[in-house]
């Protein structure tokens, strides 16, 4: 967490939340090492989040209950959290604007197909901004959030391949249009990890 943050740090979300708002979350691993990954973040009270199956954050939260949520707007680091293994020593990402840290709680499971899907309540016990900034709309940014969905259902079964692929080439357009360097930086790091034409 950065000496120059903002506000004073509290156990409170530190921005407001509604419908599911895209973040990015660090969870300690067994190798003491901060894995960063993606997580849709489901408003109300409490807030709560979901996990596909057994994954890196999944069994973190389960052995160490909790992490960090942070918001960011950097296009690649989003593009890395839900499509890369990467791991940090910080917890909290140097592109984070705010970050709160989390306790987590099971708080029910469900399955598609072979798929266990995990609900976890989460609960802020620490948080902070660590820069404040006017929002903007860049279309491109949000077309490479919405790829970096799409991508990751690739290989999901009951998702449709070639609808997916035809959403990634949409979003590709959009990037390039629209996007500025960083969004076209992310877009080729999406490319680069996913092993399909478009």
């Amino acid at each position: 967490m950065s000496g120059d943050s903002e506000q004073e740090a509290s156990g409170e979300w530190p921005v407001t939340l509604s419908g599911v708002t895209e973040s990015v979350v660090t969870t300690l691993g067994p190798n003491d090492r901060w894995n960063v990954a993606a997580l849709g973040l489901h408003a109300g009270d409490p807030v709560t989040a979901k996990t596909y199956g057994r994954t890196r954050t999944w069994r973190n939260f389960r052995e160490r209950g909790g992490g960090y949520v942070q918001f960011t707007r950097d296009p690649v680091d989003f593009v890395e959290a839900a499509l890369a293994i990467r791991e940090e020593d910080d917890a909290v990402l140097d592109s984070a604007d705010a970050w709160v840290e989390v306790e987590v709680e099971r708080a029910g499971s469900s399955h598609e197909g072979d798929t266990e899907i995990v609900t976890w309540d989460l609960e802020p016990v620490d948080s902070g901004v660590e820069r404040r900034v006017v929002p903007t709309t860049n279309r491109g940014f949000y077309a490479v959030v919405e790829a970096t969905v799409a991508a990751s259902r690739l290989d999901v079964a009951g998702f449709d391949r070639q609808e997916l692929l035809e959403r990634l080439a949409y979003f590709e357009g959009v990037v390039e249009s629209c996007g500025g360097e960083r969004e076209r930086i992310a877009f080729d790091r999406l490319d680069d990890l996913v092993d399909a034409e478009w």
